[in-house]
């Protein structure tokens, strides 16, 4: 293991009005910020509205907010995406974000949690794996979801029985950080695609 931590960077994907999402990614980046051997940034994406429309000259406001998240994915060696479930699928607001952006996934470890009703947002992260593979990205295999996720947490924002959250946080976590070390060592000796 080496002996710095891996950059992990925590994607909250929904920017609803009344949207849920920070409760679940505040609680995942607690859990993440409780490992030694990660160091987490935190980004929100309804604090970076990012364009929908993609342009190779964005406009000065969207190249702005551009300027702001793309060296945080770039400096970043794995991924915990917070996504809910709009319509059998993930929102626009997370498929801007990874289509603004290459580079900054390649040969990266993504771990995915999901929340929304019965479902618990399973078919957004399942809809995630294929786009994240295009984007020579490898997604976590063991994942964290919630099922009818607002009846599941405290009004302080943590799990009403967390034995079983914070089992599959640190199993997700703990695959998460055997391949962000295995993916940055390779990156080390070999840049990824030469």
């Amino acid at each position: 293991m080496s002996a710095s931590p891996l950059r992990l960077a925590v994607i909250c994907a929904s920017v609803r009005e009344g949207r849920f999402g920070p409760t679940v990614a505040r609680w995942i980046t607690d859990q993440a910020r409780r490992r030694g051997d990660l160091e987490v940034d935190y980004i929100d994406l309804a604090d970076h509205p990012l364009p929908v429309a993609l342009s190779q000259s964005p406009s000065a406001a969207d190249a702005e907010v551009l300027a702001q998240v793309t060296p945080r994915l770039e400096s970043a060696d794995a991924f915990v995406v917070v996504t809910p479930e709009y319509n059998h699928s993930y929102p626009a607001s997370l498929k801007s974000l990874i289509d603004w952006h290459y580079t900054q996934w390649r040969a990266k470890p993504v771990g995915l949690v999901s929340y929304g009703g019965l479902a618990g947002g399973l078919r957004a992260a399942e809809h995630l794996r294929p786009v994240f593979a295009e984007l020579h990205a490898v997604t976590i295999r063991e994942q964290v979801s919630f099922h009818n996720a607002w009846e599941k947490f405290e009004e302080d924002g943590t799990p009403k029985e967390p034995e079983a959250a914070v089992a599959a946080a640190k199993t997700m976590l703990d695959q998460l950080s055997w391949w962000g070390e295995a993916l940055r060592e390779a990156r080390r000796k070999r840049p990824y695609g030469q």
